[in-house]
């Protein structure tokens, strides 16, 4: 789904995918022939498009499948005819996605296609005598109103804090700005992968033009200096070996090692395969891992909890989608496939992740082949138990392809897009209570509104700071942006809660009573801070009053939430009892259902002996009646054979009669 938020670029379906398949050689033109196509793209690509052209075009297969002696056109006909009822705009975007997978920069080819310029930061500082300076390390600083860019600008900055020093000119709070970096800057890109050691920015492979990439660079936070460290690969049992290209991976910092996770790769392996750089040898290395490891993806999301990492759903080789769910335990270093309870986001990559109170696993966004998400997904990792919790306050739209880091309870979500255009708003959560909030936005088509885009927290100066590198968005981008959230920004959802305390606790309703305390404990401070950088002295007192309310009642919800928990864990028990009652009722049906099989089984073997022994029976009768036949016919001839020889008798016993009473016999004639 990374390639989706590049509509940003001009066209809208359909006539995006007209522009594509008319690139791709499918219009009828010279370059249109088969042998044309297949010069261009692989086997498996070509057909592909090709099948999924006829469907945007013609709709569903229902062509006779042709002779086994056309293997191409039989090859051609099965990709076609493999698509089913797949919907026409389905296939006009999944179309255009492949196309951008094969050769990413196909837009920008495209006749008539006008590349926009470069955006350029204009920092501009409002001297008006009017404006109120702010006091920083005892100088006065006059407040910075505006910062445009070209193709666009962005927002007023009134009402925001202002701090100079650092980054080589005015930084704004909660506003994007590009600071003045050195060196020689990395190869422009996307999907790559991000990382902080030590105050320095490690940036790691990436997509450029369709290539992977394998090169390493160095951003120092401090002097704000590109550099590029001689990497060096090696195998604990072989000879140095080449570094695979690969972008959609992930980059984690660990124990002063960078570990880059997975990624697409121009030939790839069967399974996860996880590389270590060693920053103080730089030095490359494969990590042997132990169990069963994923099959191999990008796209997905890698998040550090303790000492394990949590590999969620991302896109195989053969593009399919996952929604799996694996742990590395970086101590072990021994593979696990998690089967959680609960209903699992829907198959998706490029999505973001973040891990909340060490326990909470939060899934936001990500894309299918035909859509985008803008759903929140939550897993407890001790019950390893999916929930889909409501969201609150300014909900993001839909988008594929951001980039998130957390401060603290707030997770800060940048970049993205959509089938349509890139996502121009910085976003924060905040994961106690599930409260979405705006920080700022950008217009025009700039680097920060790119998909694919890296971010990294660090800090400067003593505070916090985002560090954004890369991304696409109709043309590929190297620049650096920085964003220095306020206290404004990353407790604003806590201020939200005055006016909206229904929503207070969203993520406490599978919180232990742990992490309740500790909320609790702490409730009161935080909002005691709200009010010291945004009253003046003489109102505290006032405030102190509204906020011991609000901790009032958060803690009369926090009792109720206490009671609806207890009354959900007795359902759950009673819940457990009627499984364990029907597993036992099933366990007892399938052991008769295994006796009646048996004497089913028995049954049947002695009909079939029946059987035969009544063919035999049938063959014997037939036998006896041919008997009985010979033996009627044998006993009339006995009979015949009998009387005959009466009457011989008869004749010759009058002859000798006669001859004893002196009567001469007969004469013969």
């Amino acid at each position: 789904m990374a390639a989706m938020a590049r509509a940003s670029s001009g066209l809208q379906y359909p006539d995006r995918f007209y522009a594509a398949a008319s690139y791709a050689g499918f219009d009828g033109s010279p370059k249109s022939s088969s042998k044309a196509i297949r010069s261009r793209f692989s086997d498996e690509a070509a057909l592909l498009l090709y099948g999924l052209y006829q469907q945007a075009t013609v709709g569903r297969c229902n062509v006779p499948e042709p002779s086994s002696w056309h293997a191409i056109e039989k090859s051609k006909w099965k990709s076609w005819n493999g698509l089913g009822n797949m919907a026409p705009v389905e296939a006009m975007r999944l179309f255009v996605k492949i196309l951008e997978e094969e050769e990413p920069g196909w837009y920008s080819r495209v006749s008539g296609f006008v590349p926009e310029p470069e955006p350029v930061l204009d920092v501009q500082i409002n001297n008006d005598a009017k404006a109120e300076p702010v006091i920083e390390n005892g100088k006065s600083i006059p407040e910075t109103k505006t910062i445009s860019t070209e193709n666009g600008s962005l927002p007023e900055t009134q009402d925001k804090d202002v701090l100079v020093e650092g980054l080589g000119s005015v930084v704004v709070y909660d506003q994007w700005i590009s600071p003045p970096v050195s060196g020689l800057r990395p190869k422009a890109r996307y999907e790559h992968g991000a990382a902080i050691i030590q105050d320095k920015m490690y940036i790691f492979g990436g997509n450029h033009n369709g290539r992977y990439l394998n090169d390493l660079h160095v951003l120092d936070l401090r002097s704000w200096a590109w550099t590029k460290p001689e990497a060096k690969t090696q195998s604990p049992e072989s000879p140095p070996e080449k570094l695979t290209p690969c972008a959609g991976h992930s980059l984690i910092s660990w124990e002063n090692k960078l570990l880059s996770i997975a990624g697409h790769t121009k030939d790839p392996s069967e399974a996860i395969q996880v590389r270590v750089f060693d920053v103080q040898t730089s030095t490359w290395s494969t990590l042997k891992t132990y169990g069963k490891p994923p099959v191999s993806r990008g796209g997905q999301s890698v998040t550090l909890v303790g000492t394990s990492l949590v590999i969620f759903g991302g896109q195989d080789a053969k593009r399919t989608l996952l929604n799996d769910l694996h742990i590395l335990d970086l101590e072990t270093l021994t593979w696990d496939e998690i089967d959680a309870v609960g209903a699992p986001p829907s198959p998706r990559s490029d999505h973001a992740a973040a891990v909340h109170a060490e326990r909470y696993l939060l899934i936001f966004g990500g894309g299918s082949h035909a859509t985008c998400f803008n759903d929140l997904h939550v897993l407890d990792l001790q019950a390893m138990e999916w929930s889909r919790p409501t969201q609150q306050g300014d909900i993001p739209t839909p988008r594929a392809g951001h980039a998130g880091v957390t401060v603290g309870e707030n997770w800060f979500i940048v970049g993205g897009g959509d089938n349509k255009n890139g996502v121009s708003e910085t976003v924060v959560l905040n994961m106690s209570t599930l409260v979405w909030s705006v920080v700022t936005s950008v217009q025009g088509r700039v680097p920060i509104a790119s998909e694919g885009i890296s971010l990294v927290v660090s800090s400067y100066g003593g505070e916090d700071i985002l560090v954004a590198f890369g991304g696409y968005n109709g043309r590929y981008t190297n620049e650096v942006n920085v964003l220095r959230p306020s206290h404004k920004s990353t407790l604003q959802s806590k201020m939200t809660e005055t006016s909206v305390p229904d929503s207070v606790s969203a993520v406490h309703n599978i919180t232990n009573r742990d992490v309740e305390s500790e909320f609790e404990g702490t409730q009161e401070g935080k909002i005691r801070e709200i009010v010291m950088d945004n009253i003046e002295s003489e109102n505290l007192k006032n405030k102190s009053e509204q906020t011991n309310e609000l901790i009032a009642t958060l803690k009369a919800e926090k009792e109720e939430l206490e009671s609806s928990l207890s009354k959900e864990k007795i359902h759950s028990l009673q819940l457990k009892q009627e499984f364990a009652d029907a597993e036992n009722r099933n366990s007892e049906l399938y052991k008769e259902l295994q006796s009646v099989r048996s004497q089913l089984a028995a049954e049947q073997s002695r009909c079939f002996k029946l059987e035969v022994n009544v063919v035999e029976l049938r063959q014997k009768l037939q036998t006896m009646e041919t008997l009985q036949k010979e033996l009627d016919l044998l006993q009339r001839q006995k009979a015949a054979s009998e009387e005959a020889l009466r009457g011989k008798q008869k004749q010759g016993s009058g002859g000798v009669w006669g001859w004893l009473a002196g009567s001469p016999p007969p004469e013969e004639a």
